[in-house]
């Protein structure tokens, strides 16, 4: 049985965490402060050590740096908060395997726990892995399958010409269909493959904390400005910066943007210095920024400086021939999380992947193979395991123009059939938080304030109802 060590603060998550990874067949044990953990592995083995950066004695890092030196072959992984970007890099450079933000999703957890385990084994055999491993500024822990179909040849072929350059890219795609993973295949394919590949979310950032995450900030520019901090351009410096969903930045942002990548040079916010940076530009989009900007919504002069090379991913019912592929490799995945054998699908259940439309692409796919991997007890995955609306083959209409608007029309064939207070309660709900977020093209954060919920109650729902 594998073995691990949680070394955090908080009782609470604690306890919530270790009763979780016991279920999943670990054995856990718990530290609440850094001196306690450091103990705890020098008096026994532990496969994975998940730490807190921030401890009421140590910081994580000096935690990583003694924990390293008992055992260099421990896997070890950083627990931080999301404005701690810089300091995951430093740990993962200083040994670490990969970080973890809070808050705390425990599939989330497992999902890296496994991943580590699988590329590196137990702490008995894997310590030569890990030094190559820690050598790298920024990892790329996901495995992806390329696949086979005609669309997705050619779109690796694209990358393999714009890889080595350095221009600016376009990735178009609705959500689901692998933007950050080709942002990342880039980047290793890239001469800057041995520099850092940052990532950056802009549509959960609000219009206030952009020019400090993308910029950086010096002490006392702000109220909670606390200390110095470095933004994404200079974390990236010498790398990638990935920005998905860029047409959510505000105008002003984007204005800022635009004079960094023409001066090459950034300002931190309430600061006079300027720093110099060499970063190449990839930026994500589900909808056409050229259309965008037409309305009004995105600078034009900012468009033509990222289009210096666009590739549009496809949605999965537009690459069929890699559906059976990706079958598999979601369930040999499922399989090692949920340390179950399921041998593979019934004929029928192959049919139904193929004929149904996917509006969540690859991840919704994932998700529902997931889902059937651990509702099957034994032999293959049979048809009563899927969802309703894959079984019933529910289409999801899609626009045929290239909009990336992501405009749906969706039926939620789950709901009983007879009727039931509480599945009409949802359906109503459905539609509504649908209805808002194809009005806002999927803008979280203006769907939250159109829908007067914060924006965690918002993911939630949408995790719920399967719409990311």
């Amino acid at each position: 049985m594998k073995r691990i060590l949680i070394i955090d603060d908080d009782v609470d998550m604690c306890g919530l965490l270790s009763r979780y990874l016991q279920r999943k067949g670990f054995e856990v044990d718990v530290a609440h402060n850094g001196s306690k953990g450091i103990a705890k592995v020098k008096e026994s083995k532990f496969d994975v050590v998940l730490c807190d950066f921030r401890l009421g004695d140590k910081e994580g890092s000096q935690v990583l740096s003694e924990i390293k030196t008992i055992n260099p072959a421990i896997i070890v992984i950083i627990i931080t908060g999301y404005s701690d970007i810089k300091t995951a890099v430093d740990v993962i450079k200083a040994g670490a395997y990969d970080y973890i933000t809070k808050p705390l999703i425990p599939d989330e957890v497992l999902n890296v726990i496994t991943k580590a385990m699988d590329q590196f084994g137990d702490a008995e055999n894997n310590s030569g892995k890990q030094a190559s491993h820690s050598n790298k500024s920024f990892v790329d822990n996901d495995t992806f399958l390329v696949g086979v179909a005609p669309v997705t040849k050619e779109i690796y072929n694209q990358i393999d010409l714009v890889a080595p350059t350095n221009y600016s890219i376009i990735l178009y795609g609705e959500s689901g269909t692998g933007k950050e993973v080709i942002a990342r295949t880039i980047h290793q394919k890239s001469l800057r493959k041995d520099k850092p590949f940052i990532a950056m979310d802009c549509g959960t950032l609000s219009k206030d904390l952009a020019g400090s995450e993308l910029f950086g900030h010096v002490k006392g520019a702000f109220t909670g400005a606390l200390a110095d901090k470095e933004g994404h351009f200079e974390l990236a410096n010498g790398g990638t910066l990935f920005l998905d969903e860029v047409a959510n930045l505000s105008y002003e942002i984007q204005a800022a943007l635009l004079r960094v990548i023409q001066e090459r040079k950034i300002k931190r916010v309430g600061g006079v210095k300027e720093l110099e940076i060499d970063v190449r530009i990839i930026v994500a989009s589900n909808e056409n920024l050229q259309d965008a900007y037409r309305k009004g919504r995105f600078r034009e002069d900012l468009f033509h400086r990222f289009n210096e090379f666009s590739i549009i991913l496809p949605r999965l019912h537009e690459r069929r021939d890699d559906i059976p592929m990706f079958a598999d490799f979601f369930l040999k995945k499922s399989n090692r999380e949920l340390n179950k054998e399921v041998e593979g699908f019934e004929d029928d259940v192959m049919q139904i992947f193929l004929n149904y439309s996917w509006p969540g692409n690859l991840r919704e796919f994932r998700n529902v193979i997931r889902r059937a991997a651990l509702l099957t007890l034994s032999g293959k995955v049979h048809h009563s395991v899927l969802p309703a609306e894959i079984i019933n083959n529910t289409i999801h209409k899609h626009e045929s123009d290239l909009n990336y608007t992501m405009e749906t029309n969706h039926t939620n064939t789950s709901v009983a059939k007879e009727p039931d207070l509480k599945n009409s309660a949802a359906q109503a709900e459905y539609n509504v938080i649908m209805n808002v977020l194809k009005q806002v093209n999927f803008n979280k954060t203006k769907a939250a304030e159109i829908l007067k919920i914060d924006r965690k109650t918002l993911y939630n729902k949408i995790k719920a109802y399967q719409l990311d």
